[in-house]
């Protein structure tokens, strides 16, 4: 029986990776060994900035919710744990959106959670 050569199985391989690659600056876009390691450290990273994303937000919903609580003379924390003993199941991310376009709403979800302290 014939031996069988892994040409092309490599070179689908590094096409693969070279693929991945295109766009990057001088030889880690041509060469294979420099691209490989270049896109193996970009997939990590985007993976890691798919994780830092949620906390980016979340930090950004806080900031939103905290300045909108000091505007109706309370803070974050103690407006959190107002809706908490009210029993009101509003997330964070909600509650952003609520205090950046409806001033209003957000007041009375405010002195809800004043009342309950």
């Amino acid at each position: 029986m014939a031996r069988i050569k892994g040409g092309l199985n490599a070179r689908k391989k590094h096409n693969r990776v070279l693929k991945l690659a295109k766009g990057y600056r001088g030889a880690r876009s041509k060469q294979y060994r420099v691209a490989k390691q270049s896109v193996m450290r970009a997939l990590a990273s985007a993976f890691a900035g798919r994780k830092q994303r949620k906390r980016d937000f979340r930090k950004l919903w806080i900031a939103r919710i905290n300045a909108a609580a000091r505007l109706n003379g309370t803070t974050y924390s103690r407006l959190m744990h107002g809706l908490k003993l009210a029993g009101a199941d509003i997330n964070r991310k909600m509650l952003a959106e609520i205090a950046v376009n409806d001033a209003e709403g957000f007041k009375d979800i405010a002195e809800l959670a004043k009342s309950k302290l």
